[in-house]
């Protein structure tokens, strides 16, 4: 099996830029579709982003343009670059694994699909 360990969290200022990653080791990241999910105090947790063996790619519509998911297999890792933070990105910051497949992307925003994650990383914007 695969573990997770998520790193570049911070506290920063609102417009400010972070840039987090999904470490992978026991096994190759490559053979996984990889997610982002992060979770609010008090709030489910809602999915953020994905990046599938192939390559291809989805975002939730709050973070659709600002956030960039990627992976780098030679590294064995998937990052999360995330532009003009605002307040309410505010949340704990999990990556999560997938061996299954899922025809059509929006199979990978929903977190039972995902078999490993990570402890996360608390990202908080202030205002």
């Amino acid at each position: 099996q695969v573990q997770l360990v998520e790193s570049g969290g911070g506290l920063v200022q609102a417009g400010d830029s972070l840039r987090l990653s999904c470490a992978a080791s026991g096994r190759t990241i490559s053979l996984y579709s990889i997610g982002w999910f992060r979770q609010a105090p008090g709030l489910e947790r809602e999915f953020v982003a994905a990046v599938t063996r192939g390559n291809s790619t989805r975002y939730a519509d709050p973070v659709q343009g600002r956030f960039t998911i990627s992976r780098d297999n030679t590294k064995n890792t998937v990052y999360l670059q995330m532009n003009s933070l605002k307040p309410e990105d505010t949340a704990v910051y999990h990556c999560a694994a997938a061996a299954s497949y899922s025809p059509i992307m929006r199979g990978y925003t929903v977190p039972s699909r995902y078999d490993y994650w990570g402890q996360g990383t608390q990202v908080t914007v202030s205002s």
